[in-house]
């Protein structure tokens, strides 16, 4: 692939990533300090669930200039950016503020509410 191609890409996926993790890092930090955001989405045992470590790394990845991205933190940016538009298309009906889905969105930098 061109360099060019490539630079667009990794573009692309920046602007996907910064429309699709709505929360501002400093906002995401003291959600993932609650007992909601801990105890919501898959655990591995009784460790960290799946979406509270993703969540640990979109908030490094907002810290992070983008100069200092690895691959492995664009992979991530990609699975976030799927992951959220993903769980939006399965939106449960009524009042979401308290519920599962929003805080697992919430987890990956995406607040519905906001």
């Amino acid at each position: 692939m061109s360099d060019m191609k490539q630079e667009t890409r990794r573009e692309e996926l920046f602007a996907d990533f910064a429309k699709a993790v709505t929360m501002p890092a400093g906002q995401l930090e003291r959600w993932l300090e609650t007992e909601d955001s801990r105890e919501v989405g898959r655990h591995k045992g009784l460790g960290e669930s799946h979406s509270h470590a993703a969540g640990r790394r979109v908030l490094r990845l907002l810290r992070t200039p983008r100069s200092e991205f690895t691959a492995d933190d664009l992979v991530h940016m990609r699975k976030v950016v799927h992951h959220i538009d993903r769980q939006l298309k399965h939106r449960p009906r009524g009042d979401v503020s308290n519920t599962d889905w929003r805080f697992d969105l919430m987890n990956w930098g995406h607040d519905p509410q906001s």
